[in-house]
């Protein structure tokens, strides 16, 4: 009964404390207005007021307990040790498609597919999220008493409003894959809903908008979306001043690792490399020495999805390549107070480190303004060729033992005729895994892999498992020499290891996606080869 629903994402909303006791009647009557209802019945009421009682009996957002009335289904969760309510898993969907079930039976949601159910479920859950004024207000108040405790209730909240949705982010596969590198975080991505068909017809007939103007824009807080354009009136935002401008920090809707943060610019322009992007880097890590910050590179191939954008990425999550030691120590004249070195990584990788935020940026702008114009044809190594630039970097800085630390990748774009989509990205005898870009998350080590690869790699397995000939497979076919490659190294291969193996063989895949992204090569020659760059800057 929608009247049931409506008492438990109030009673949810009181227990998350999205809502306080005060706010209860109101989101009621505004849900209902939301649904074309318009009488609340007086059980809801008595429930919703029942359960408003106890949050604050018990300290708002601090109890478990069930709420009393019709409400009492809603109350899976329970209270963690430290006191903060843990919905249950599937709670809130369980809630909202009881609600949209309803929009799609009363004709209020058009089409009863993902698309339009994600337009309707976010507008209902922006009745449960707190003006933006208020959110910030919050977030300022706890970060005088420690970044930390600023970050962990903004994150926490953006999760408790669904604008994380928590169901599908659990719908992700991951796992850390052993190699010669560390272990590398491999992650294929479910989480993303496949666009429906009609949604995509529906789009196409559908009056063209350039507001906002793309999905980082300061204009998505709050906007209501449309069939080509996620709805967002759940999204809040944190300003920042960063280097003296006017930044925001939200969280990632995907999560690929732990507090997963994007950081853009208050105004939309373009992703650059350049001096004031190592600067803006510092001044972050500085405000919020807990999180790392790295920016995607500025050029195609090597860039991330979104380069119209200025932004960055952060969160709260050690990666392989920050665990990666300094294997060769480089020294920099009239820098002797900046600690360098090569990263012992499958990328080329240049780690600075010192307390001089400031002294950091020159020597970093020194590198990258060499590189920018750095030719080696030895090492097929071209700063241009046709009046197209190739060399630009791939920046992440940190904070570690009260130093700054600022790790910089070098990044290559050209093409070839053999590697039509980059002579430094994924080679074509490993795109069965991966062919897409090299962004930043995938640099730091965190393989970002396919949805299809979840279905493929299930019937791969049982194809192995019952002897059949996957290579007569269209759609396997393209895994055969691997996994024959995959069964030579492990004659052994049984239904009780199979699924390990073939984790393990995944993440072998991508440390060979990194190096083949990686400008200079593990060997004599490549080695050789880097250092001749590092002897011109």
């Amino acid at each position: 009964m929608i009247q049931d629903a409506v008492a438990k994402l109030v009673c949810y909303g009181l227990k998350t404390g999205l809502l306080g006791g005060e706010d209860a009647i109101l989101t009621a009557n505004r849900l209902i207005s939301l649904l074309g209802i318009d009488v609340l019945d007086e059980a809801t009421e008595q429930a919703i007021t029942a359960c408003a009682g106890e949050v604050q009996a018990a300290g708002a957002g601090q109890t478990g307990a069930a709420c009393a009335g019709k409400a009492a289904a809603a109350g899976a969760g329970e209270a963690t040790a430290a006191g903060a309510y843990e919905p249950a898993p599937g709670e809130l969907q369980e809630i909202l498609d009881e609600i949209i079930d309803y929009a799609v039976e009363t004709g209020q949601v058009k089409e009863n597919t993902v698309t339009y159910r994600d337009l309707f479920d976010t507008k209902v859950m922006g009745e449960l999220t707190e003006r933006p004024s208020d959110v910030i207000r919050k977030f300022r108040a706890l970060y005088e008493e420690s970044p930390e405790k600023a970050t962990d209730a903004f994150y926490r909240f953006c999760q408790d409003n669904n604008y994380i949705r928590r169901e599908r982010i659990a719908k992700d596969r991951r796992w850390k894959a052993p190699t010669g590198y560390g272990d590398l975080d491999i992650t294929i991505n479910l989480s993303k809903p496949e666009k429906d068909p009609k949604a995509i017809a529906a789009a196409r007939l559908a009056q063209q908008s350039a507001y906002p103007r793309c999905q980082l824009c300061y204009e998505n807080v709050g906007y209501a979306g449309r069939l080509n354009h996620p709805a967002r009136q759940n999204l809040r935002v944190i300003p920042l001043k960063i280097d003296g401008g006017d930044w925001c920090m939200q969280y990632s809707p995907y999560v690929y690792y732990n507090e997963h943060c994007i950081v853009f610019n208050r105004s939309h322009v373009p992703m650059v490399i350049d001096r004031s992007v190592f600067r803006k880097l510092f001044d972050f890590v500085r405000q919020f020495p807990h999180y790392f910050i790295g920016s995607n590179a500025d050029l195609p191939i090597v860039g991330g999805s979104i380069l119209a954008h200025e932004h960055f990425q952060g969160g709260r999550y050690e990666f392989a390549m920050a665990k990666a030691p300094v294997e060769e120590e480089i020294h920099f004249d009239g820098y002797s107070d900046v600690k360098a070195g090569i990263v012992r990584w499958p990328m080329s990788v240049i780690r600075l480190s010192g307390e001089d935020a400031e002294r950091l940026t020159d020597l970093a702008d020194k590198i990258l303004t060499a590189w920018r114009g750095y030719t080696d044809e030895a090492a097929f190594i071209f700063a241009e060729t046709d009046g197209e630039k190739h060399n630009t970097i791939t920046p992440i800085a940190r904070m570690r033992d009260g130093k700054f630390e600022l790790d910089l990748v070098l990044r290559n774009n050209i093409t070839t005729d053999e590697h039509p989509l980059g002579v430094y990205h994924p080679h074509a005898e490993l795109h069965h895994i991966k062919k897409e870009n090299i962004g930043l998350i995938e640099v730091m080590g965190c393989a970002i892999l396919p949805a299809r690869l979840n279905t493929e790699m299930a019937a791969l397995r049982a194809a192995v498992l019952e002897g059949r000939d996957y290579r007569a497979d269209e759609t396997l076919e393209k895994h055969a020499d691997w996994m024959d490659a995959v069964r030579a190294a492990h004659p052994d291969l049984s239904e009780a290891n199979i699924d390990e193996v073939m984790q393990t063989e995944i993440g072998k895949v991508f440390a060979q996606v990194l190096e083949c992204a990686g400008v200079y090569k593990r060997t004599d020659e490549g080695r050789a080869a880097m250092r001749r760059f590092i002897e011109s800057i």
